[in-house]
């Protein structure tokens, strides 16, 4: 399925989400996500912060980020830095979206854990992103495990990738788990 028409049936869906929907489906998939394997032994996981169509990370980051690393992405230029989340250093910049200030810029290298937000991904842990490709060029550079989030109606029968997309080693959604690289998962 071409990913304009992907990213526009999926904004349809999102939209008729009500509050408990949303909440409920975010519950969940983190609940999966705080007992793997991967998040236990991971200590420097990079998150998003969450948009409000996107599923929200708000509740998760406020239950860890005093026992683990937690790193926010910011814009800069056509790339994405990583920075410590520190709650009070948040401010809105590139497309609203709330992100670290400061000059304290890490190295993706130390990254162990990678929470990816998307639009839609397959089974085969190809993800579509919104379409500037910020994400992939971050991942691209990494070894660090990939987790893809989203809701159910998220998951989607066949993507079609391009050569510069960074398959996700795992996608976690209400009710599933596509573990795509067994060899690097615990869950």
């Amino acid at each position: 399925m071409r990913k304009e028409e992907i990213r526009s049936r999926i904004k349809a869906r999102k939209a008729m989400l009500t509050d408990a929907e949303r909440q409920s489906a975010a519950d969940a998939v983190f609940a999966v996500l705080e007992n793997s394997v991967a998040f236990m032994l991971a200590d420097n996981i990079l998150l998003y912060h969450s948009l409000p169509d996107e599923l929200s990370t708000r509740a998760f980051i406020e239950k860890w980020h005093d026992r683990k690393n937690f790193f926010l992405p910011r814009v800069h230029g056509v790339n994405l830095e990583v920075l410590p989340y520190n709650r009070s250093s948040l401010r809105l910049g590139a497309f609203q979206i709330e992100e670290p200030q400061g000059d304290d810029v890490r190295d993706i290298s130390s990254i162990e854990l990678i929470v990816v937000p998307g639009v839609a991904y397959d089974r085969c842990g190809n993800r579509v992103g919104r379409g500037k490709g910020f994400y992939d060029r971050l991942l691209a550079s990494t070894h660090a495990t990939k987790v893809g989030v989203g809701y159910d109606f998220q998951l989607v029968d066949d993507i079609d990738s391009e050569p510069h997309d960074v398959v996700m080693d795992l996608v976690v959604t209400e009710h599933e788990i596509i573990r795509v690289r067994l060899s690097l998962i615990h869950i």
